[in-house]
């Protein structure tokens, strides 16, 4: 932090919001109870519950880990085991939008050139024998579904020829499994998923730290929003093959948890037009023009998929696109990626907070051709950057 002329840190814009409105009170992310409360690796085996997989027992902390979304990469780095992910479904364009965040976090990393690529025209069994993992972080009634050639003798074959699967799948959108997994099937927000993760590695203190920082921004953000009718209208889209996929901005699922907080209004649930988004239904550029948000949020625009840059000036060059008053604003952004973990959700809020609300939580400085996150001066940032490192770095 910057010091005054007196010798005293001045106070940051994170400290000018948490004193200066109602703060809301602690708790409001609190995930379901932990596993232990000890740090320490323990001697005997220990057991982790996480639907739809039940009870799974560990002689020992894992050293090697399966995972094929990022945000179980992201949970293992939060707390102190990146190095025990070995894999990742497309690790080029995955480790892109985890690096664009870590390269603000001092020792947080993950790259590409160490880890397998899982898919590959779908997941061969073999590729599990060759890494060997001791965890497998993916829900099995999505890989059983996801793919054609595996069902649940494979599913078994994994578990016990190899190690067992920690995954849930569906609490990402709040979707329903397949047929067969459905009953006594549990969603979790991202911290209670993130906490059993972090009960599987026994760590829990760096757990409770790290979600002690996040309920601190959480309060921050639901402190200071401007009142409902201040509040922008929003498009969560994303653009291919000329035109728009529409998404739910405030529905349930940790995929939105870095823009479900900020409730500010969607532009498509006011408009005339009906889509769900789990259907992959599209719009054009009429229709986006219809909806005319306020600021228009590509989805995944973190990461190695998109180029939202060149996406805005293809709006900008466009006889419709260029009338959209998010274009003619400069509000059209790069948004966060849905595979999230808590470090990751760390900065997407902050992100998502500057992009919607500038006057309050201060101006997004970057316009999508970044590869990392950008350079915020310490009186702009809404948490504290050291901190966090120091809790992933195991300094709690």
């Amino acid at each position: 932090m910057a010091d005054d002329s007196s010798g005293h840190e001045a106070p940051t814009r994170r400290d000018y919001m948490k004193y200066g409105g109602v703060v809301v009170g602690g708790g409001l992310l609190a995930g379901c109870a932990g596993q232990s409360d000890s740090g320490s690796t323990p001697e005997t085996s220990y057991s982790v519950t996480l639907s739809p997989v039940g009870e799974v027992t560990f002689d020992t902390v894992p050293e090697t880990a399966y995972a094929y979304n990022p945000h179980y990469a992201d949970m293992a780095v939060a707390f102190g085991h990146g190095d025990a992910i070995a894999s990742l479904g497309a690790p080029d364009a995955y480790t892109t939008s985890m690096n664009y965040y870590y390269d603000a976090v001092d020792g947080a990393s993950i790259e590409s050139e160490d880890l397998r690529a899982v898919w590959n025209d779908g997941v061969d069994k073999e590729l599990f024998y060759d890494i060997g993992a001791d965890v497998h972080f993916q829900d099995p009634c999505w890989l059983t579904s996801f793919t054609e050639n595996w069902d649940q003798g494979d599913i078994e074959e994994v578990r016990e020829n190899l190690g067992p699967w920690f995954g849930n799948r569906y609490s990402r959108e709040y979707t329903q499994p397949p047929e067969g997994c459905r009953e006594g099937y549990r969603h979790y927000t991202l911290w209670e998923l993130s906490e059993q993760v972090a009960a599987v590695f026994r760590e829990e203190e760096r757990f409770k730290a790290l979600q002690a920082e996040s309920e601190e921004l959480f309060s921050t953000i639901r402190a200071n929003l401007p009142p409902e009718p201040e509040r922008p209208t929003v498009g969560l889209v994303v653009f291919s093959d000329d035109s728009f996929r529409p998404y739910e901005l405030n529905n349930p699922g940790f995929a939105k948890a870095h823009l479900r907080p900020f409730e500010a209004q969607d532009a498509f649930a006011t408009s005339d037009q009906t889509y769900d988004e789990n259907e992959g239904g599209r719009i054009d550029y009429e229709g986006l023009l219809e909806a005319d948000p306020d600021v228009l949020l590509h989805s995944q625009g973190i990461s190695g998929f998109f180029d939202v840059a060149a996406i805005r000036e293809t709006l900008e060059n466009h006889s419709v696109g260029s009338e959209l008053t998010a274009v003619k604003n400069d509000r059209v952004y790069s948004s966060g990626t849905p595979f999230q973990g808590p470090l990751m959700n760390l900065f997407q809020l902050e992100m998502t907070a500057k992009q919607l609300y500038p006057d309050v939580f201060g101006e997004w400085p970057a316009d999508g051709s970044e590869d990392t996150y950008p350079e915020i001066s310490a009186d702009e940032q809404l948490f504290d950057r050291q901190r966090v490192a120091d809790i992933s770095n195991g300094d709690i």
